[in-house]
């Protein structure tokens, strides 16, 4: 894209602008790669035009960590690299360094001997054989890399008589324009000309304009119209309109045949060939450039014979080895290009093969995109994409699918005629709108179907440019009608907010919008506590809680009402707002952030406070989740480092980083799954997911799966799961990127990482997708220039597509840009916030998070990356350390006070797995809590050392009979329940999180099953109610600490308990639920034979007589050392 008469930022890399500052602060940190001399290659580039600085800025950009190059750049003018695009802004200020693109203090800015400049100094003379070049002051300079950047000449046409007189210029560099000013100032008053009305031949008129040297300014062009090349004949028209309004005269369809002079050569006039003449004392060539080869040529470099300049191929290499070519005198499939953008597009292209192709598919130069937006002489104007498709026919067409064949009586020529169109028949259609009294003209050209935007032209008004060029360079299919660009989207009616009051937001407890827009309205409600604890919405699984909070802050601000955004009833603080409290104060324990920042500093804490603050610590201090002091604000999962499952047993997931895994881990995995009898499952992240682990077996498991090289995959936690990818350019053949090494890359440096809520990641190699990064919380897909960062997708109840952070991103610079993202989330998101949500409800949004991470707009991206890298270095494998510790192993029981084990739910078979059996419809609805026993007795239960005497709480599950029970320790007290949650009769309230309120006066303890927040009260007469579910109530017990050194708790006769809270009586028995594929096995047996292709699941399709052994016998076989056809594996 060019971009004429804007401001030299539009192409300057605003990261090499950056770079001496880079550089300073790399040396601080001792971070400044300084490999030996002999070690660096060097680049010699011959020009230092715009192109020629374009690559050395994203040569040093890219190399600034590698240290690979040092680059020599010798430059003929007297100037350093200059804007040769805003020449005309020279005749206001004329000063050089006005234009200059990077100060000089920016080519000393970098890295010691990586960049040595010459300037007035030209090559004359490249030695290919010897790799050397020499220059006009006589200096012989070495280079193991040639780039030529040496640019182009002003076309004059030599064949004009005349065009040696005094008074004709050229319009090309700060000499023809200070030669210009000279002589513009000896001939005031009279006529000024320029030959030419394309861009440049406008910019010149502008610039004798602005000489105000001139009494008038003539501008011929031989066409109907100017800007030709960009314009049709309506725009170019109305261009003239415009031009001629502003004072310049404009002569269209004229062709200079002489210039006209006096005796002293300086010239007088010039005679049109149709013979017309016309007076005028100085004239300006802007007719066009001619690629500067001569230099190449001398060396025997191939060069073009039609329309010169140096031949390259698609990665911009010459037909010598290791000399290139880039920018105006490279010709590119016999074309040369005399805008910026594709100069510019090569020298990133081959910058980047030279540093990043290691480890990165090299990029090829494709053919450049024309797309040109100017303002000349007042007159905004542009033109995209494919702007003459309408005149010369389409470039190229977006790729669809193919058509299918249709084939009617034998005529495939007819049959391909209404397929693909005949050769005369259009393939585009153009949309004009055309405004004589605003000045105003758009054409845009579309695909025959009206599907896809091709290009299009514009005066006027261009607002519209760069949301259009960037839907004709993706090919993207149109969601809108083709008027809608034009002329806008008609607007319906406004149908209010998204959902109705009768629409379910919590599925558990069936709640309404309308129960909690209710609620507020009348005040019952006025914190999301309130709402919770009013409604039961969010107290299920608490999938609902972002849209429950979402409708409770609309509502309240109808209200006019303050809405807080607090963390739960014990903090007046946000997340974000207690992390920022935290990380200044440094608080590293539950206790100490309680007394600083709680309502009650003595508090225990809650099943939603607990959480919240037990990430944030481990997000600032990444201590062990199993350490006491850690322990109790865990949920369930990070207690016993596995996902608690619907039995009570757990689910064991290895680290499989990327996706990638040996076959060696493969048969470790399958033998733990076999030994353990675990029901193995692919999961959507590329891993492997064992079921029904035991958790008095999860150390044996796991003591296996490390002893093979394999760590946790923190599947348990809120934190990095997995990033996803992609085979790439590992095996792929459309791959442009390597998918997988990024990915390993990324899981290894971000894996243990916790966060507000758990994220994924994703790594495509190219746009075919397949990894599926962009419904990730962070995804890369492999572009030609690098990689582009999608964030803030997720799959799950609410998905959401993600959203482009940053475009084209080089490999080196992928993990500084995610290392901010990541820890700018871990800081500002709200508790259990995926990062969709907090894109969302930033002010600002993805605009505002690419000025934050990409611009440094808060200052605070090396304080982001920093504490980043300080939480990368904290890593340790969470099972690794349990393993080797005595206290943690010793939490692996099933109960505190014997070795017996128990089973609470009915295992069944099914697809060759066992799996436990569907939980019952309805919760056990006994009155556990108004039970009367018979008597009661103390006796003594569980040893006194077992509870850990910690400001969270503490609790053991213990056996007694048939029965199981849960004991607490809060504030030294004990107390004591059933183990059993009524709501699924699930055995786990032991490892429920404890909270206690003393609102309203009354002083609460309760504690929150873990598998859906049931909260039932520990303590007072209300002790075993639950607090959210009139449904369920349990059995409570008094409990206390003896001088023995034993936890006592007064129980009725075991058969008395038994018989009402016995494991055998509520474990769940298969044939309670029905079976929800009944009625479709019985419509589609899932094991049809008889049907052609058919099998049993386990069998093989090899009849037994051809080898077929079937799941089990094969494994069998192998593991038995029988392969029949190589006598045994050896490993």
């Amino acid at each position: 894209m060019a971009n004429w008469g804007q401001s030299s930022k539009d192409w300057q890399d605003p990261e090499a602008n950056k770079l001496p500052e880079k550089v300073e602060e790399l040396e601080e940190k001792d971070e400044l790669p300084t490999p030996k001399k002999s070690d660096r290659k060097k680049i010699v580039v011959v020009g230092l035009g715009m192109v020629g600085i374009a690559f050395i800025e994203k040569v040093m950009k890219y190399d600034v960590k590698r240290r690979e190059y040092d680059v020599v750049v010798i430059g003929e003018e007297p100037h350093l690299a200059y804007n040769r695009v805003g020449l005309t802004s020279f005749f206001e200020h004329r000063e050089v360094e006005n234009l200059y693109l990077n100060p000089k203090e920016w080519y000393h800015g970098m890295p010691e001997g990586s960049l040595s400049y010459h300037i007035n100094n030209m090559v004359t003379e490249i030695n290919p054989d010897e790799k050397t070049v020499k220059t006009s002051q006589g200096e012989t300079v070495s280079y193991d890399i040639l780039v030529m950047a040496t640019g182009s000449d002003a076309l004059l046409p030599k064949h004009t008589p005349g065009h040696d007189a005094k008074g004709v210029f050229v319009y090309r560099n700060i000499e023809d324009l200070q030669k210009l000013i000279s002589y513009s100032a000896t001939k005031k008053g009279s006529v000024g000309a320029v030959v030419g009305g394309g861009l440049l031949g406008l910019e010149a008129a502008k610039a004798m304009m602005d000489l105000e040297e001139f009494s008038k300014v003539k501008l011929i062009e031989r066409n109907r119209w100017v800007l030709s090349r960009q314009l049709d004949s309506d725009a170019g028209g109305m261009v003239v309109e415009q031009v001629r309004e502003l004072g310049v005269d404009v002569l269209l369809s004229k062709r200079v045949g002489k210039v006209t002079v006096d005796d002293d050569n300086a010239m007088t006039g010039v005679v049109f060939e149709d013979g017309e003449k016309m007076e005028c004392s100085c004239i300006c060539f802007a007719i066009g450039i001619k690629a500067r080869d001569e230099l190449a040529r001398k060396a025997g470099i191939k060069c073009a014979d039609r329309g010169g300049g140096i031949v390259v191929n698609a990665d911009l290499s010459t037909s010598h080895s290791d000399i290139y070519a880039i920018g105006e005198c490279a010709s590119w499939e016999n074309q040369t290009f005399g805008l910026i953008a594709p100069g510019v597009e090569m020298a990133d292209v081959l910058a980047f093969n030279l540093t990043q192709a290691k480890s990165h598919s090299p990029r090829k130069f494709k053919r450049p995109d024309l797309s040109t937006k100017l303002k000349l002489l007042g007159v905004e104007v542009a033109s995209f994409g494919d702007f003459f498709a309408d005149r010369d026919g389409p470039k190229e067409l977006p790729k669809r699918e193919p058509a299918k064949k249709v084939e009617k009586e034998g005529n495939a020529d007819k049959v391909k005629t209404l397929i693909e169109g005949s050769a005369h028949s259009p393939t585009v259609k153009a949309l004009t709108y055309k405004d004589p009294f605003q000045q105003v003209y758009k054409k845009y050209l579309f695909t025959m179907d009206g599907k896809y935007l091709l290009g299009g032209m514009m005066i006027g008004d261009t607002k519209d440019y760069v949301k259009l060029v960037p839907m004709v360079k993706e090919q993207r299919a149109l969601e809108i009608q083709p008027s809608e660009l034009i002329i806008g989207a008609s607007k319906g009616d406004d149908d209010g907010d998204d959902l109705s009051d009768e629409t379910q937001i919590c599925s558990c407890h069936n709640v309404t919008k309308g129960d909690v827009v209710s609620q507020v309205k009348d005040g019952t409600c006025k914190t999301i506590g309130d709402v919770k604890t009013c409604t039961k919405a969010g107290t299920g699984c608490g999938g609902c809680m972002p849209l429950v909070q979402t409708i409770f802050n609309k509502t309240m601000a109808s209200m006019g009402a303050e809405v807080k955004n607090h963390l739960c009833p014990h903090f007046e603080y946000s997340r974000a707002d207690l992390f920022n409290i935290i990380y200044v104060k440094k608080l590293d324990n539950f206790s100490a952030v309680m007394s600083n920042c709680g309502k009650d500093p003595n508090s225990v804490g809650c099943e939603a406070c607990k959480p919240a603050i037990g990430s944030i610590l481990a997000s600032l201090f990444n201590r062990h989740v199993m350490d006491a002091s850690m322990n109790g604000m865990q949920d369930t999962n990070d207690r016993f480092l596995a996902n608690i499952q619907r039995n009570g047993t757990f689910s064991v997931i290895p680290r499989v980083s990327g996706g990638e895994i040996t076959p060696e881990k493969l048969i470790i995995i399958g033998t733990v799954a076999k030994k353990y009898n675990l029901y193995c499952k692919i999961t959507g992240g590329q891993r492997i997911d064992m079921f029904g682990a035991k958790k008095q077996d999860l150390l044996a498991i796991w003591t296996e799966l490390v002893e093979g090289g394999m760590e946790s995959g923190h599947a348990y936690a809120k934190s990095l799961r997995t990033v996803k990818s992609c085979v790439g350019t590992t095996w792929c053949r459309f791959g442009i990127g390597d998918s997988v090494g990024m990915a390993v890359r990324l899981e290894e440096r971000y894996k243990s990482i916790r966060g507000p809520h758990k994220f994924k990641g994703g790594v495509s190699g190219c746009v075919r997708e397949c990894a599926e990064a962009q419904n990730k919380d962070f995804g890369l897909i492999a572009s030609e220039k690098g990689f582009n960062i999608f964030v803030g997708g997720n799959g799950g109840a609410k998905p959401r597509h993600s959203e482009l952070l940053a475009k084209d991103v080089p490999p080196d610079d992928v993990v500084p840009i995610l290392d901010r993202y990541l820890a700018f989330y871990i800081r500002t998101a709200d508790k259990l916030q995926r990062t969709a949500r907090w894109i969302e409800n930033l002010p600002g949004g993805i605009k505002y998070l690419r000025e934050v991470i990409l611009e440094d707009k808060l200052g605070i991206a090396a304080d982001l990356e920093q504490q980043m890298v300080d939480l990368v270095g904290t890593f340790f494998c969470e099972w690794t350390e349990t393993i080797r510790n005595p206290e943690r192993r010793a939490k692996f029981q099933q109960f505190a006070n014997t070795p017996d084990t128990l089973e609470s739910v009915e295992l069944v078979k099914d697809r060759g797995q066992t799996r436990p059996t569907y939980w019952p419809t309805d919760s056990a609805k006994e009155d556990f809590r108004g039970h009367a026993w018979s008597e009661l007795t103390w006796q003594p239960i569980i040893e006194a050392d077992k509870f850990a005497d910690v400001p969270t709480g503490s609790s053991n599950n213990v056996k007694r009979g048939d029965t199981q029970l849960a004991v607490f320790k809060v504030k030294g007290s004990y107390y004591a329940t059933q183990q059993m949650c009524p709501h699924k009769r699930a055995f786990a309230l032991s490892d429920g999180l404890i909270g206690d309120s003393s609102a309203d006066g009354k002083d609460k303890l309760w504690v929150s099953c873990p598998f859906h927040k049931r909260n039932y009260e520990l303590k007072g007469p209300d002790a075993g109610k639950c607090g959210n579910d009139d449904a369920v109530n349990i059995a409570t017990f008094p409990a206390e600490e003896r001088d023995d050194g034993m936890v006592y708790l007064k129980l009725p006769p075991v058969e008395e308990l038994d018989a009402l809270l016995g494991t055998s009586r509520w474990k769940v028995k298969e044939g309670e639920a029905a079976d929800p594929f009944e009625k479709l096995d019985k419509r589609f047996p899932p094991n049809m034979k008889g049907f052609k292709g058919r099998k049993v699941q386990s069998e093989s399709h090899l009849e037994k007589e051809e080898g077929g052994m079937g799941e089990e016998g094969k494994a069998l076989s192998i593991l038995r050392g029988e392969d029949r056809k190589q006598g045994g594996m050896e490993w």
